[in-house]
């Protein structure tokens, strides 16, 4: 009834560039990204409250990836 599944212990390779990239970017702190995000939706509420409504725009799509690469600093920094 119950299958056993083997876990692997084989962790894949990362490349040289990316091991570099990690290590240089897990000694930034996390909060730099939170507080890059939320400046980047206040610049977009303030390039919005100026009617610059394509600037708004595009500023204030830059405040997920400034998220996400939060989230991946703290993965990185986990592992």
């Amino acid at each position: 009834m119950f299958h056993h599944h083997k876990k692997l212990s084989h962790k894949p390779k990362e490349g040289k560039l990316t091991v570099a990239i990690e290590k240089r970017t897990s000694k930034v702190p996390s909060v730099v990204y939170l507080s890059a995000s939320a400046a980047a939706t206040a610049a977009s509420l303030t390039l919005k409250c100026f009617g610059k409504k394509n600037a708004s725009l595009f500023v204030g799509q830059w405040a997920a990836p400034l998220l996400i690469m939060g989230l991946y600093n703290k993965i990185v920094k986990t592992e």
